[in-house]
């Protein structure tokens, strides 16, 4: 008896869910971007889209994170260039012979000898401002130079110093590449006295020592 009744209770149940249960029309829906008067039967639809601007008043705002850009600080941009001065009419800016190259090319601002077997002083009428943290040394082109090194605070007259090994004189004219200024990265640390230095395997040899 119970099961029975227990089975009428759920049928019960089942015909009220189903009698309550919201029903759902099935139109055919059609986008139609035509005008209405070409409408011919069934239900139709133009869709309406919001100006661009609407849209981007609704859209989410979405920061893109920007790239930080270093500063680029006064002493940064004189650090990395190589200041110039001419003192005359006849110098000639330093500059280098191709995109790659190592020197700067060093021009004659007058016309000078140099005699066989001896030297001779040769300006360019520059004054140059090496960069801090570097020095400039001159190195030989087509004739031997004298060793010269340019400190980053030197501010007077640039010259370089011919030799001529030669048997004949050397003639040099107004304008003429006679060396090459190359800038070098150098390290000044303190100077502290010691006692006893580190031992190495070479010790003090020298002059060949460690093999011809």
């Amino acid at each position: 008896m119970r099961f029975i009744i227990i089975i009428i209770i759920i049928i019960i149940i089942i015909i009220i869910i189903i009698i309550h249960r919201p029903t759902y029309s099935t139109k055919k829906i059609r986008k139609d971007f035509s005008s209405p008067s070409q409408n011919r039967g069934g239900a139709s639809i133009v869709l309406k889209m919001p100006p661009p601007t609407e849209l981007q008043n609704h859209r989410p705002d979405i920061e893109e994170p920007s790239p930080k850009i270093p500063k680029l600080q006064e002493n940064d941009i004189q650090s990395s260039l190589l200041r110039v001065k001419r003192l005359s009419e006849n110098a000639v800016l330093p500059s280098r012979g191709s995109r790659l190259s190592a020197g700067y090319d060093l021009s004659s601002a007058s016309v000078a000898k140099v005699p066989a077997r001896g030297k001779a002083l040769i300006p360019t009428d520059l004054s140059i401002a090496i960069p801090e943290g570097t020095y400039a040394r001159i190195a030989p082109r087509s004739i031997d130079v004298g060793a010269g090194v340019i400190d980053a605070d030197y501010r007077g007259p640039v010259g370089v110093i011919l030799f001529n090994h030669s048997d004949v004189d050397f003639e040099v004219k107004i304008g003429d590449r006679i060396a090459q200024l190359i800038v070098e990265k150098i390290l000044t640390p303190d100077v502290m006295e010691v006692e006893d230095l580190d031992a190495t395997m070479r010790g003090a040899g020298g002059f060949g020592s460690t093999g011809v």
